[in-house]
Formats: structure tokens, C-alpha cells, sequence
């Protein structure tokens, strides 16, 4: 069943008390209206000529072993009028492990200083664009990174205590130095201690666990494609995604100190995530999802649902928790891989993050919380919004596989299925031959599919396929993937800019300087026409049916494990067909098995949880009438095979 709403909208939430002082500090920090208190910030404020200031908190952390604090460096641009004035301001905050190794958005911009080693450069239209609207925007070097301190822990407690000192320091909370190693301090009297963090992927992930932890002072996140449990990063119930671990992707940003200092943390990391997929204690560190109930600060999450870098079961399973937990909470979700909404649909995100941060830090009543809570890309830049996410009216609805009149190539329906379907693992092959092949024996899948419907079938969440198999081999991987069989046009969310072509005009979102222009190339939809487009995949490690330790399988026993399939937002058209299909391993999606089975599948004892609008009633309308015959079959084409070998949570991948 779905998980219960227990707000419809982002209502507000704060004390009148509260809300009352917010309205007031609005009224200082921007010009009120003649007809009351003001709805939007506006670019009063000089950017060129604002504070530039750096600031070295100290963690309480000594991650490098070095006998000292570790201290982050912090990087802060804040309006110079309103520190005249003595008006204390909110800030949004960026903590990332990007800034100098590899930089952040589209254009893998880094941060500059000058010769006294204040900021020049800050990444992104953040400073650009809110400074002038009386925000300060601060970004972290997370520890052992750039200019700070200490170890990449890679999501642990090193990573999140990184930016929890930060909001502490703004606070009053935590101690701050002037300097890297000196001893004069630095007080944050300059900030009201409000604040928002936001950042993509690996610096979304940082606001996620720091919302985690419940710490005072944050208000807001944003986390964009972002993690919410890293062992969900690297496994898929004991399937491993990637071939390499948190150890490589610490070495990958680490500053040249701490790779002279860090290497006990490395060996952390690699002793601490085995290979074999094991559940263990630095997992449990990094499972931000457990600590839901501890959010306080409301969540605007935006993803994109082919994102096959952060897949998205990290966003389905937060949000699943968040609302359990009753967080205030906004999603948009795109067709696109792994990219920021700046970049494929810049006008409606800057409109909408103003508006956000407006409400959210300084207490503005612009209506952003009365507005639908999702926005949904249905084609490429065709948008439609839902007032709660996923709808009322979805319901977990059991699909059942059955034989067809092909090995194979059977159906899918409301009825219990009987007898099996056998295939053998091929690494070589994925989710893109399997489907182009699904109405055709191949020795490598098993699909299902339905009649060609008769109305439209929306699925709206995660949903959880459910197999029993009996392998040949004492190990072996499975995949289902959720497919709707039909023609489209849709993002090429495996082209080079996974949706996005990068065009050479651009155009500007705030305030430039001669160090720091606020203009970014303008990007236009990657289109690519389809037969068939992936909804949903889930993979795992048959080995792990009975926990989260993996074992060895005995050949020629039956094993039940359910596997978690990612989240999503899908509408199937009248006269198309929704698909299941079971394999091995999905090539460049999972690692194949040290064996090379061939597995039996018991289709009385599998079978789908998919979250369909309307439930089982609507599935049972849209399969029955006059629809159409199958079509005879036929090769279809889909996107190019998806490739992920060797990525990182970031923008330069």
C-alpha cells in the first residue's frame, strides 16, 4: 500500500510567533510593497561589491591523525549594505568535495581566489543570484578536500560533519578561525543562522545526511540526484553496480594532503565494503534513510528518472521516508540521466528555487506551498504536475506472468500464472536487447507482456518484483525491468549529455563580475524516437534471498528473493504494452556472477508490485475491451545500450 500522506500540501507550518518575525525581517531585508508585506526578494544589493570572506571551522573531528582539529574551509559571499546596516541574513549553502578537483555544473566550473585568498570565482549562479537578494551563499570544501583538513570518508561521518559544523558555526555553535592553523577567531554575527543547503549528486547527498542528523538551523534541502544510502550507490541487494568501491572514489577528490595523510581511512573504506556485496557497519554509517524521522528541514528533491549514475531507488526510498515521517516536501522528476535542472529547464527551476528559498528561509507568503507538490516530465519539455506525490489514488497492484505459445515469451495479467520460463545469463547483453527482442525466444530473458491496452495505465512510486528461481550454478545475479512497448519520443538519456545537448549561446541568472560571470550556455533536449522505453529496473544477488550476507547457492534448489525496483513516475498510452521481464546480469548495469547460470523460473511463485493509479480496477480497464491484437513479432529499437563503467556522483563523469 502506499505510504500514507499526512499533509496534502506544503502547508506552513511555522508559529504564528514565527512567521510573524520572518515577515518583519523580510520587510528590512527588501522594500516593502505599498499594499503590505512583500512576496519576492528582489536584486537590491551589489554583488560586485559584496564581502568575500574566508572562514576555517573546526570539525571536533582529527580524521588525517595529525594530533589536531580538522578545520573546513568555508567560503562566503554576503550582501556588504545589509552588514552595514547590522541586518542579519539567511544563507544558502553548497558543501561539496568538487571545487577544486573536478567543479561543479555543466561547464565544471571551480572555485578562483585572489591574492589574499578570498573566492573570486564561486561555481554555479547560487552567489550570483541570491547575494542581490539579500542571501549569503557559502561554499564548503567537505574535509579533505581543496583548501580543508582532515579525510574523504565518502558519506560518513567525516563527509556529514564536514557541513554540520558549518551550520553549527552559523549558529553559534562551533568554533571558526580566520585562518587555516592560526588562532584568531571568527564569529558569524552576520547571519540570522537560517539555513538552506542544496547541491547535486555527491554535495546533494552531503544535505541529505546533514538533514539526518537533525541539526538546528537548517531549514531547507535540495538535494539533486542525489544519495540517500551509499550502499544503494555501489549494490543492489548484494548485485555489485559498480567495479570499484568508496575507497576509489575517495582517492578520486582527495587534495594532495590528505592523500599523504588519509591512507588508514582508505584502508577503512576498502575493509569496510567488501565485494561480495555484505551488508556491514560502514553502510549502516552511510544510511541516511534510517534517520528520516530526525529531518526537521522540509525537502525540495528533483531527479531525473533514467538517472543511472544515483540510481533512483535513492530518491524512492527517501521520499517513501520523508513522508512517512511527515517532512514537508517538493519533487520534480525529469527524463533525463544525471543532470541539473539548471540545465534542462533553467527559467521554470531559477522562477521556482527563488520562490522556495523566499518561503522557506525568509518566510515569505508567495503561495509556493499551496502549488502543486510534483512536477513530472511526460516527453521532453512537456511538463504536468500532481497535488500529491505519488497520487492518492495508486495503490500497490499485483501482476502475475504466465506462459505464452512461444519458450519465453509469455503474458502479464491479474491471474495467478503456472508452469516456467528457463533462461541462461549472457553478461554481454542488456535491458536494450531484451526488450528489442521481447516478443522473440532468446535464450537469455524471460518477458511478459500485456495486451495492448485500452486506455491509458499511469505507475507512480517503486515498485518490488518478486522471483523464484532455481539456478544451475552456486551463484547467480537477476534483473526485472519494467518496460512500456510502444512508440515515443523521449530524452536520450544515454547520449553524452544523458538528455541535454549543450548549445554556445548563453544567458544570464544574476549579477557577473570580471572573475565571476553569472551567463551559462543555453542546452536544448537530446530527442531520440523509440519502440520502447525502460520504466523501472531493479537488480540482485540471488545469494542474498535470505539477508543482507550473501551466501552460496546449492544447484537445483528453489530460492525466493524480492527485488526492489527504482522509482518513477510512467504513463503507458492506450495501445501500447507494459512489459516484465526477468534475466541476469544487465550488462553495464550490474557485474556479472563468477559462474554462468541458467536459471528456472516458478511463474506461480513470481510476480510484480507495481504502484498503478487507480490500482488493480484500472489495470483490469485498460486490459480488457477491444483493444488491439499483439503485434507480430518484430525487432524494436530503443535507446543505445546504457554504459556506466567507472562513474562518480557528480558533473563531471
Amino acid at each position: 500500500m502506499p505510504i500514507p500522506e499526512r499533509r496534502t500540501r506544503f502547508m506552513t507550518w511555522r508559529p504564528l510567533a514565527t512567521a510573524a518575525v520572518a515577515a518583519l525581517m523580510a520587510a528590512l531585508l527588501v522594500p516593502a510593497a505599498a499594499h503590505g508585506a512583500p512576496r519576492q526578494s528582489t536584486p537590491v544589493y551589489s554583488y560586485e561589491n559584496a564581502i568575500r570572506e574566508s572562514v576555517w571551522v573546526d570539525t571536533g573531528l582529527d580524521g588525517d591523525g595529525d594530533g589536531k582539529h580538522d578545520r573546513v574551509a568555508v567560503d562566503i559571499v554576503r550582501p556588504r549594505e545589509l552588514a552595514r546596516q547590522g541586518h542579519r541574513v539567511p544563507v544558502i549553502m553548497d558543501a561539496s568535495p568538487y571545487y577544486s578537483c573536478c567543479g561543479r555544473g555543466n561547464e565544471s566550473q571551480k572555485k578562483t581566489y585572489d591574492a589574499n585568498g578570498h573566492v573570486v570565482q564561486m561555481p554555479l549562479f547560487y552567489d550570483n543570484y541570491f547575494v542581490p537578494r539579500g542571501y549569503a551563499f557559502v561554499g564548503v570544501d567537505l574535509a579533505g578536500t581543496d583548501r580543508s583538513d582532515g579525510c574523504v570518508d565518502v558519506g560518513g561521518r567525516s563527509d556529514i560533519r564536514s557541513a554540520k559544523a558549518v551550520i553549527d558555526w552559523l549558529n553559534g555553535r562551533a568554533r571558526g578561525y580566520t585562518t587555516r592553523t592560526g588562532t584568531a577567531t571568527a564569529r558569524a554575527t552576520w547571519t540570522n543562522g537560517r539555513t538552506g543547503m542544496i547541491g547535486k549528486s555527491w554535495d546533494g547527498t552531503i544535505a541529505n545526511g546533514v538533514a539526518a542528523t537533525g541539526v538546528k538551523g537548517l531549514k531547507t534541502i535540495v538535494p539533486i540526484s542525489a544519495i540517500s544510502s551509499w550502499y544503494d550507490y555501489y549494490f543492489a541487494k548484494g548485485a555489485p553496480l559498480y567495479d570499484s568501491g568508496p575507497d576509489w572514489l575517495s582517492g578520486y577528490v582527495d587534495s594532495p594532503d590528505a592523500r599523504a595523510k588519509c591512507a588508514a581511512v582508505q584502508r577503512k573504506l576498502v575493509e569496510g565494503a567488501p565485494r561480495t556485496g555484505d551488508w556491514t557497519s560502514l553502510w549502516t554509517e552511510r544510511d541516511y534513510v534510517k534517520d528520516a524521522s530526525k529531518v526537521k528541514a522540509s525537502v525540495f528533491l528533483v531527479h531525473g528518472m533514467q538517472d543511472l549514475n544515483v540510481r533512483t531507488k535513492n530518491f524512492g526510498q527517501w521520499w517513501d521516508a520523508l513522508a512517512k515521517n511527515g517532512v514537508e516536501r517538493k519533487i520534480w522528476l525529469s527524463q533525463t540521466g544525471h543532470v541539473d535542472p539548471f540545465d534542462f529547464r533553467r527559467g521554470a527551476w531559477v522562477d521556482t528555487l527563488h520562490r522556495w528559498f523566499d518561503h522557506e528561509l525568509l518566510g515569505y507568503d508567495n503561495g509556493i506551498d499551496h502549488e502543486p507538490m510534483a512536477d513530472v516530465e511526460r516527453h521532453p519539455d512537456q511538463w504536468t504536475t500532481s497535488a500529491v506525490w505519488p497520487p492518492r489514488a495508486t495503490a500497490a497492484t499485483t501482476l502475475r506472468p504466465g506462459t505464452g505459445t512461444l519458450p519465453g515469451v509469455g503474458t502479464l495479467g491479474l491471474g495467478r500464472g503456472s508452469g516456467t520460463e528457463t533462461f541462461t545469463d549472457d553478461p554481454s547483453r542488456g535491458e536494450t536487447d531484451w526488450a528489442a527482442h521481447i516478443d522473440r525466444t532468446t535464450a537469455d530473458k524471460a518477458g511478459f507482456t500485456t495486451r495492448p491496452l485500452t486506455r491509458d495505465l499511469r505507475l507512480s512510486g517503486s515498485s518490488k518484483v518478486t522471483v523464484t528461481a532455481t539456478p544451475t550454478t552456486s551463484a547467480a545475479h537477476l534483473s526485472a525491468v519494467l518496460v512500456d512497448l510502444g512508440p515515443d519520443t523521449v530524452r536520450d538519456y544515454v547520449g553524452s549529455g544523458e538528455g541535454i545537448t549543450t548549445l554556445t549561446d548563453r544567458t544570464c541568472w544574476g549579477a557577473s563580475t570580471a572573475g565571476d560571470s553569472s551567463c551559462y550556455k543555453v542546452t536544448a533536449a537530446a530527442r531520440t524516437d523509440v519502440d520502447f522505453t525502460v520504466v523501472s529496473r531493479g537488480w540482485a544477488d540471488l545469494g542474498n534471498y535470505a539477508s543482507d550476507q550473501g551466501v552460496a547457492l546449492t544447484p537445483g534448489k528453489a530460492y525466493t528473493i524480492t527485488l526492489d525496483l527504482a522509482a518513477t513516475d510512467h504513463v503507458v498510452p492506450k495501445g501500447h504494452r507494459l512489459a516484465l521481464i526477468v534475466a541476469g546480469t544487465d550488462r553495464d548495469l550490474i557485474d556479472p556472477p563468477a559462474a554462468t547460470p541458467t536459471l528456472t523460473l516458478d511463474l506461480s511463485r513470481t510476480s510484480a508490485r507495481v504502484p498503478l493509479v487507480g490500482g488493480a480496477a484500472a489495470f483490469e480497464r485498460a486490459t480488457t475491451g477491444s483493444g488491439a491484437a499483439a503485434p507480430a513479432a518484430s525487432l524494436l529499437d530503443g535507446v543505445r545500450a546504457p554504459h556506466t563503467a567507472l562513474r562518480v556522483p557528480g558533473d563531471s563523469d
